[in-house]
């Protein structure tokens, strides 16, 4: 059994928690600043729990030494604090991150680590980086790489046609950070919530828009191997025209502490969620033009006794997958490892990656 930490007792950490601890193969330990939060956590299956500032001296450090991984649930701006504690104590590292800036962080401590550090390992990026890079190596040219991902309340019932159902910091944090892209071959900085695009799926109507963080590290990888490469978040029409002006013309990108009180107290949160996963990759194969198609929708389902959201299966189910396949030796021991390193076969084939299959898969991907 091997030793586990996570950091942050919220949504996703709890669904984290309650997945390793109820497989046997991992003890858990669950740390976060709030004892409140902490006396939250809805998991069935025996954990330790410790509240602890984690900016405080070494602390974190302290209580990884000895452990096998720390993985973050935490806010992103945490990120730097735990990876570093993370190096220190010689544990394996993961996190959900998407922002850019915390995931170069992480890059530069896994120079030289004795151990694996993996950012990135939620839905996006995570899921659609291992399914984009997947369908991308089935060509023998690159033209267009596409990826849209969204999590979406079943019943939208406001203004936003939005309800709450992760990291509030997190949506904010990537309607507001500049996103990377690669156009016509060019790496480029484009700006949030722009490019705004239209399509149907299911005979339903979605908008989807660009946002900070969602390619990963993807735009590196196939930097001069892809004609355009892009990422969008995935929302109901109507949603992105009324962030802007919150955003823009109110100056709330500004005072973002003040837009995370405003979206708590008035935008619910809900269990009664969809993920979608909506990934179109283009190219030359045997000197045909191709294009191949990855479209899957998650819902809320029961697990261990409660509903959980669809947002808190994927995402939690990633970050464990990864673990799953670091603790049996499927990955690498030691440095930085990236999403596209992680083939898609295994992460499907692993207990807590299942839960990608709930919906069919394209039949490319159904061996």
């Amino acid at each position: 059994m091997k030793d586990i930490v996570i950091v942050g007792a919220g949504k996703i950490g709890s669904m984290i928690a309650d997945l390793l601890g109820g497989s046997g193969d991992y003890s858990v330990t669950v740390v976060d600043r709030s004892q409140h939060q902490l006396d939250r956590l809805e998991t069935s299956a025996p954990i330790a729990k410790i509240a602890a500032d984690i900016t405080h001296g070494d602390t974190l450090r302290k209580i990884l030494t000895g452990k096998f991984a720390v993985l973050s649930a935490a806010p992103y701006h945490a990120t730097r604090t735990i990876a570093e504690s993370a190096k220190a104590a010689g544990a394996h590292y993961l996190d959900l991150t998407e922002d850019v800036a915390s995931t170069r962080a992480v890059k530069q401590l896994a120079e030289g680590a004795r151990t694996a550090f993996i950012p990135q390992c939620g839905l996006a990026p995570g899921f659609i980086t291992i399914v984009a890079s997947d369908l991308a190596s089935r060509f023998d040219t690159l033209h267009d790489v596409r990826m849209r991902v969204g999590a979406l309340p079943k019943f939208p019932s406001n203004a936003l046609n939005y309800n709450l159902t992760w990291s509030t910091d997190g949506v904010i944090n990537e309607y507001c950070e500049p996103c990377e892209a690669i156009v016509n071959g060019q790496l480029r900085e484009t700006q949030p919530l722009e490019e705004l695009e239209e399509f149907s799926l299911d005979g339903i109507l979605y908008e989807a828009f660009n946002t900070s963080g969602g390619l990963g590290t993807l735009c590196e990888t196939l930097a001069g191997k892809v004609r355009n490469l892009n990422y969008r978040t995935i929302r109901y029409p109507g949603h992105a025209a009324i962030m802007k002006a919150l955003l823009n013309d109110l100056r709330l990108r500004d005072r973002r502490e003040l837009l995370k009180d405003i979206l708590e107290n008035a935008v619910p949160i809900t269990l009664q969620d969809v993920v979608i996963v909506f990934v179109t990759v283009s190219g030359l194969r045997g000197g045909q033009l191709m294009q191949e198609t990855y479209a899957n929708k998650i819902y809320a389902a029961p697990l261990g006794g409660r509903v959980r959201s669809a947002i808190q299966i994927t995402t939690a189910g990633g970050i464990c997958a990864v673990l799953d396949m670091l603790s049996q030796g499927k990955l690498p021991q030691s440095g930085l490892i990236r999403q596209e390193d992680i083939k898609l076969p295994a992460f499907l084939a692993n207990r807590f990656g299942r839960c990608y299959a709930m919906a069919p898969l394209p039949a490319a991907n159904a061996a």
